[in-house]
């Protein structure tokens, strides 16, 4: 498969360059997408279902609220990316994250989030191996805003990245 190029201005909102930025330079989208789950799993070793069930901080999601989030982001990015790419052109609409993740199921292990987790990679995988090459420059409006497929592809990695980030600094603190 010919890799997919990161997208430039125009193609995404300016919201997402801040999760751009914190992925490596000339990364390859499709080796970060497989790595993340794994990536993901030892952040979170040791982190008992008491411990991920608790705020992070003060008015903060949990870890699993977090795991939650991160597979409904990518389920919403990965339709979003398909509808662009087979030709939608009714403006997709947007979602409130607060709102899904007060309606999420999060009692449950760890473990099962995580391998929902690896499902929707997993998922998301076979839908961008299974685009067309041009598919990947297809644009359409997405909460109000115009994103091309490409981005939708790239944005589900940035995402994924800023929470790991964040993640990291609230489970290993640099002292």
């Amino acid at each position: 498969m010919t890799p997919i190029t990161r997208p430039v201005a125009g193609e995404y909102a300016p919201y997402y360059e801040t999760y751009f930025a914190q992925l490596p330079a000339g990364a390859d989208l499709l080796t970060l997408l497989r790595e993340q789950p794994a990536a993901l799993r030892h952040i979170l070793t040791g982190v008992t279902d008491q411990e991920a069930g608790q705020p992070t901080a003060p008015g903060k999601w949990s870890i699993k609220q977090i795991l939650s989030h991160l597979v409904d982001c990518e389920r919403v990015f990965a339709y979003r990316a398909l509808a662009i790419a087979r030709g939608e052109q009714q403006p997709l609409p947007g979602f409130d994250q607060d709102d899904y993740v007060r309606q999420a199921h999060v009692d449950r292990p760890v473990t099962e989030l995580l391998a929902e987790h690896a499902a929707q990679r997993a998922a998301t995988l076979a839908l961008l191996q299974g685009l067309a090459p041009d598919a990947f420059q297809r644009k359409g409006t997405a909460a109000g805003q115009p994103v091309s497929v490409r981005a939708l592809a790239w944005v589900i990695a940035a995402h994924e990245e800023h929470h790991h980030q964040l993640l990291r600094r609230h489970l290993h603190p640099a002292p």
